[in-house]
């Protein structure tokens, strides 16, 4: 229920709340530093959040009040008109929202350890979630207008706070003291997980920003790129929901390895043509460079993390990863206009760094 409702929420969040902004009658610029802005409330707030809940030995209590936060500030999205009410709306979004997907993850890896059960398969939940709330809102927007977006979020938002509340409550150790943030970059397993996820995941960077404008210049019609994302989200589910037999023979180490092999091919591709059948085959590589990437950062941090700093860490990770996509973004944005195309080769490096950092002999959970 919390997958699905938080997922949902990113769902409607990523492809609709800029054209929400454009509609109120925001430059594009505006927009762009209103989302800038999020991006830097993301990497405090999430980690503080984290901090909290370790704390407090409370992470579904920090996470139902950061969600209900989030709410209300997807209900400003809907009353807000200037600059200024969007801005507001955002960076409160941001900050409510920063720590509850990684405190969500926290408490379900522990779960599936004690319980024994298969965390990529309800993960894959989350990322059904999203397809099909992106859909659902796009149909609602296109009807009754790019406002009917923040109601549509702000419903989903009340959903993931109202399942957070209905998580089990179990025994959640608390770390009170200082040193939280120390002791979890102490961790060599942390900080080896943190560079190669970062480099992994950040190498989405470019394609998140300029994919679907450079495949729009190109020639490819508005429902092919629709298709090619909506597949990118379907291979996702794929691994997630039945590759646990290939997870456990691969191990952290081998997944990690994967997602950068399989982020080389795909960027390289996605540089060099827009040839339908080579870009669906790219797509379909999304299930290895982020789901295999995820994967193996979960089973890291199942295995190599206290309880006692779980949410600290999650939140850390997210702040890390986060951090190399925002400045991938923005790098991203003189390149393009540079390189065009050419952009993705830059993302391909990220990933053969990845490869060298995942490859080199040393502990893997």
């Amino acid at each position: 229920m919390l997958f699905i409702a938080q997922f949902a929420a990113v769902g409607v969040m990523m492809p609709f709340v800029p054209p929400l902004m454009a509609a109120a009658g925001l430059t594009a610029s505006e927009v762009g530093a209103i989302l800038s802005a999020g991006a830097a409330m993301r990497l405090v707030a999430g980690p503080l959040g984290g901090r909290l809940a370790d704390a407090l030995g409370a992470p579904r209590s920090v996470m139902a009040v950061g969600a209900a936060v989030a709410g209300l500030a997807a209900c400003l999205y809907g009353l807000a008109t200037g600059w200024h009410g969007l801005l507001a709306a955002n960076l409160l979004l941001a900050a409510g929202f920063a720590a509850v997907v990684p405190l969500g993850d926290a408490l379900a890896l522990r779960a599936a350890r004690d319980e024994g059960w298969d965390y990529g398969r309800v993960r894959a939940l989350g990322s059904v979630a999203f397809i099909v709330m992106a859909g659902a809102a796009g149909w609602v927007a296109d009807r009754a207008g790019a406002g009917s977006i923040a109601w549509i979020l702000a419903g989903c938002f009340a959903a993931a706070a109202i399942a957070a509340l209905a998580l089990p409550r179990g025994t959640v150790p608390s770390r009170r003291g200082g040193g939280a943030f120390r002791a979890v970059l102490a961790l060599p397993e942390f900080r080896r997980i943190l560079l190669v996820a970062a480099l992994i995941q950040g190498s989405h960077a470019a394609y998140y920003a300029f994919g679907s404008i450079h495949w729009e210049r190109a020639g490819v019609s508005p429902v092919a790129i629709g298709m090619l994302w909506a597949w990118s989200v379907v291979a996702e589910v794929a691994l997630f929901a039945w590759g646990r037999g290939v997870a456990d023979r691969l191990g952290a180490r081998g997944l990690a390895c994967l997602a950068a092999g399989a982020g080389l091919l795909r960027w390289g591709i996605t540089a060099e043509t827009v040839a339908l059948p080579a870009l669906i085959l790219a797509q379909g590589l999304h299930g290895a460079t982020f789901g295999a990437m995820h994967l193996a950062t979960m089973r890291v941090m199942q295995g190599s993390i206290p309880p006692a700093v779980a949410g600290t860490a999650q939140t850390m990770l997210s702040a890390g990863i986060g951090a190399v996509m925002m400045v991938g973004t923005l790098l991203s944005g003189p390149v393009y206009a540079a390189f065009g195309p050419g952009v993705f080769w830059g993302m391909a490096g990220m990933c053969g760094l990845g490869l060298l950092a995942a490859w080199r002999p040393a502990r893997w959970m």
